[in-house]
């Protein structure tokens, strides 16, 4: 049984991600769109691009496009950062409000019917459970590219 976990791990991201894409695609949101619009409402205003790439696990050209295409939307703007002029800085414009409230409404909704039936004990094993994995993983990936290093 526990060797079809890893597939499970990986067909539930793309699972959730695509019931949200479903009830967003009205509005005229692409996944990249919202994903990313959410990850900077989540984080904060002003992620330097490259942290909000890598919280969101993409590369920076891809961000790039993206940060784009919302920027002509009127929902984000860019700014050079203080400390290091070649740093973009990603605000996010009051024209994303609404959406962003409307993008979260479908996130805490499909959240609560994907972890229906699950009591709080359940979810709280299960985060820690998730933890202990990627724990393990980092720790799998730090050691070989220590030993790459050394090879």
């Amino acid at each position: 049984m526990h060797e079809n976990i890893g597939f499970q791990l990986g067909r539930l991201p793309r699972l959730w991600r695509a019931i949200i894409d479903e009830r967003l695609a009205p509005l005229g949101l692409t996944q990249t769109r919202w994903v990313t619009l959410y990850h900077l409402w989540r984080l904060g205003d002003g992620q330097p691009q490259c942290d909000l790439a890598r919280a969101i696990g993409v590369e920076a050209p891809s961000l790039v496009r993206t940060l784009d295409q919302l920027s002509r939307q009127g929902l984000v703007e860019r700014r050079p950062c203080d400390q290091d002029r070649r740093t973009k800085r990603v605000f996010l414009t009051p024209e994303a409000t609404p959406l962003l409230e409307r993008i979260d409404a479908v996130v805490r909704e499909a959240r609560s019917e994907m972890f229906a039936g699950m009591s709080d004990q359940d979810l709280a094993t299960l985060a820690e459970l998730l933890s202990r994995i990627e724990d393990n993983g980092l720790t799998i990936q730090a050691r070989d590219a220590e030993e790459k290093a050394r090879g």
